[in-house]
């Protein structure tokens, strides 16, 4: 399946969901206790892509005031989940030296990556940026991340939970029973092709984060030029 009919499955099986109020909530983001953390390489986005998306939100936020919507400084997309959040985990269980050489060695002759974000998808419990990557060098990052960090010995969950292979951008999250489902789905339905733009990744970042990629929960641990 092409990453287009991917969201667009998505998309109409979760629209349905949550029209039906099958939709489910977030339970965790207002849990001061939450202690699930992890390390990752993540790409954000332009600041011109990131006004386009703000427009985007507030369109939902008139609608749906009472729902978690990330904030400029939290968007991302993922690019590798190296440790997935786990209760507990925290950097003094790993060497981060280690980590950045292995991700140094996964750069070499890399070729430019291109992401355009183009509409939007939905999960049960979200809505999302449709990301699109021009060619193949994100997959091919990807794969020599994963071919190097098997062949070492360091600590890492790569696809345990399941192989990534998107380029989407979590932007709301449910964390109120919905006050308007049709009309939400109403704005995902207008912004459902919209072009909110292309940009080519100058860098990634290695994070420690939270589950939600909060900022103020984030360490940075390093820059990658790309």
């Amino acid at each position: 399946m092409d990453l287009s009919e991917h969201y667009n499955q998505l998309y109409k099986k979760s629209a349905a969901a949550i029209l039906a109020g099958n939709y489910k909530l977030d339970s965790q983001i207002n849990n001061p206790s939450d202690s699930r953390f992890g390390i990752t390489l993540l790409i954000r986005p332009s600041e011109k892509i990131k006004a386009y998306i703000q427009l985007f939100l507030n369109e939902l936020k008139a609608i749906e005031p009472t729902q978690y919507y990330y904030p400029d400084a939290d968007i991302h997309i993922t690019l590798m989940s190296i440790i997935s959040c786990y209760e507990g985990f925290t950097l003094d269980k790993i060497s981060i030296e280690d980590y950045i050489k292995v991700i140094q060695e996964s750069l070499i002759n890399l070729g430019k990556i291109k992401i355009e974000f183009r509409g939007v998808t939905a999960s049960p419990s979200a809505l999302m940026i449709q990301g699109f990557p021009a060619d193949e060098s994100l997959n091919n990052l990807r794969n020599k991340l994963r071919e190097n960090f098997k062949k070492s010995t360091l600590q890492q969950s790569i696809d345990s939970r399941y192989a990534i292979s998107t380029a989407h951008s979590t932007v709301m999250r449910f964390q109120e029973k919905l006050q308007n489902p049709e009309k939400l789905i109403a704005v995902a339905e207008k912004f459902r092709d919209y072009n909110f733009g292309e940009f080519t990744v100058d860098k990634v970042e290695l994070v420690y984060n939270d589950w939600y990629q909060r900022e103020n929960n984030t360490i940075h641990l390093h820059d990658f030029d790309i």
